[in-house]
Parts: structure tokens; sequence; C-alpha cells
């Protein structure tokens, strides 16, 4: 895979001179100069509160390391990962324990428990983009960007939507990436997986300036997802579409979803949260770096199995 250099990295407009210079270093140390995002989610002891974390999964017992929030970290720091991305006082617990790891800060989460029938989602910002930069300046943290959940459909979608638009401008002042999760979502939305309804959110990423944007992989009975989803890949424009990972699956059909999703879709690359950290730690860094086989080293899918399966060695 071709590697990029700083004269490839499309610099949005709204960027000042003197943060380019850090715009280009973020993207090229985010993407490990490819221009795809291997995004590790540890946002999810927020989203999905303690269920993804201790006990059993679809396939078996959770490791037990998974309930200690450190885990995240160790496999973050032990494996080859574009970004980690968590919540801001999750990183400054542990951020300093491990400076190696380029961090995506969370601005905003919630919890499941407010369901859809009882109240439309909303999740607004915990911190700002100065406190951000504060503590990347104080911790000397690699801090490459933010990240910001926007439910598509909500009744509250234009409160997300203007406190997105500001975020963008207010991080892309210091040089910062932004990476969106947008989700269909509420009383308003009959499918959430529906691929013309996240063709839109995507569309809508790319409207609120954010360099990248994660969606769940679309689904549509007798169509394939890999074709439906390219019309969401192109609706995104200059805004790079990154999937979610999704629910808990084997190795093997998990790593064939993401080859599809990036070498045939087009996607450019991928955000696994329970998919990785459900694991022990060596599983999970084995599992980890088979995924960035795929993402960042254009390596097919019985490669990355044997990477997991410890066979093959995959590193950049």
């Amino acid at each position: 895979m071709k590697k990029l250099t700083t004269k490839d990295v499309k610099v949005p407009a709204n960027v000042p001179a003197n943060a380019k210079a850090t715009y280009i270093k973020n993207f090229l140390t985010a993407t490990k100069n490819t221009g795809r995002l291997m995004l590790f989610a540890g946002d999810q002891k927020v989203e999905h509160l303690n269920d993804d974390f201790y006990g059993n999964s679809d396939l078996g017992p959770i490791a037990t390391d998974d309930n200690n929030p450190e885990h995240l970290f160790r496999i973050a720091s032990k494996s080859t990962i574009g970004v980690f991305a968590a919540q801001y006082g999750l990183i400054s617990h542990y951020g300093l324990d491990y400076p190696n790891v380029p961090y995506i800060v969370k601005m905003n989460s919630k919890s499941p428990l407010v369901n859809v029938d009882q109240k439309d989602p909303i999740s607004t910002q915990w911190v700002s983009i100065d406190q951000v930069v504060e503590l990347k300046k104080n911790s000397k943290l690699n801090i490459a960007g933010i990240g910001y959940t926007i439910y598509l459909g909500s009744e509250y979608e234009s409160d997300m939507f203007r406190e997105a638009a500001q975020l963008v401008v207010d991080a892309h002042k210091y040089g910062l990436l932004t990476v969106f999760w947008i989700y269909p979502r509420g009383k308003a939305v009959k499918d959430e997986k529906d691929p013309h309804l996240i063709t839109g959110a995507t569309g809508v990423a790319c409207c609120l300036g954010s360099d990248f944007v994660k969606v769940n992989y679309p689904k549509k009975e007798k169509s394939p997802s890999e074709e439906i989803f390219k019309e969401a890949i192109a609706a995104a424009g200059r805004c790079r579409v990154i999937c979610a990972g999704g629910g808990s699956m084997d190795v093997r059909s998990f790593y064939n979803m993401l080859y599809k999703q990036i070498h045939v879709s087009g996607a450019m690359g991928n955000a696994t949260g329970r998919n990785i950290h459900q694991k022990s730690l060596d599983d999970a860094v084995r599992f980890t770096n088979g995924i960035s086989a795929i993402t960042l080293g254009d390596h097919d899918v019985d490669f990355a199995v044997q990477v997991y399966e410890g066979k093959k060695k995959f590193t950049m």
C-alpha cells in the first residue's frame, strides 16, 4: 500500500496556516501514513455501561481482565492501532502510563438506560476543545483529535448538529482531527440499518466538516451489504467513512466482513470495541493486529487469521 506524504493530505480550509503542519502530522499519525483509520473504541464504559465488560458475550465468557478499565489501555499500547478513542476522564486517569498511544478524546457519551420508547436520544458535550488542548499541552500526550456522537433523526438532532459543527471549527483551529459517530436513532427512525439512511448520515458528516465518520454497516434483505454500502462511501465525499465493529463475532467472520467493507465498499477504516476488548490481553493484541493487517497493510483474510493465530506477525 502506498504511504502518504505531507503533500498528499488535503487540509480543510478552516485549518489556519499556523495549524496546518499540526493537522497534517495528526492525520498521518492517526492513519499510519495510509489515509485509513484503525480506531480502537474505548468509549463503551459509558455507552454500554458494564454489559460488555463483565459476564458473557454471544461467544462465551468475557475475559476477566475486561472489567478493569486499564485493560483497554494495555491493549492499545501493545497493539498496532491508529488511534484509541476514550473519554477525557479515562485518558486523564491512565494516559500518562501509556504515553505511546495516539488518542481521540470522545467529547460526549450517553448510557443506554433511557431508551427510545421513553425519550429520543441526545448526547451533549462534556468538555471544551480548550480543555482538551490544555490536557494535551500539560501531559504531552499524543492527542490527535476528538470524537462526537450524533443521533440522526432524534428530535434533538439540531442541538447535536450545532455542537458538532462548532467542534469542527474549534478542533481544526488547533490542528486536531474530528471523528463523528452518526447513528440514525429515535421514534422517527424505523430502521437504523437502512442503507439509504446511513448514506444520509455520511453526507451529514461531510456537511458538518468532519474528517472521519463512523457509521453502522447497512443491512438490506437479499442485497450484499458490501455493495449497498458503496452509496454511503460516495455520499461522504472527502469525509472518510469508517465502519462500526458491531456485535460479538467469530474471528474469521469479522475479518471477512472487514475486508469487504474496505476492499469492496471502499471504506477508509474501522472502529472496533467489544470484539477486541472482550478478549484476554494476548488474544486482543493478536486480533487487533489482524484487523490492522487488513485495514492498514492491505493483507487478505487468511493473513489476518494467521496473525491472530500467532503464525504471522504484523506491525508498522
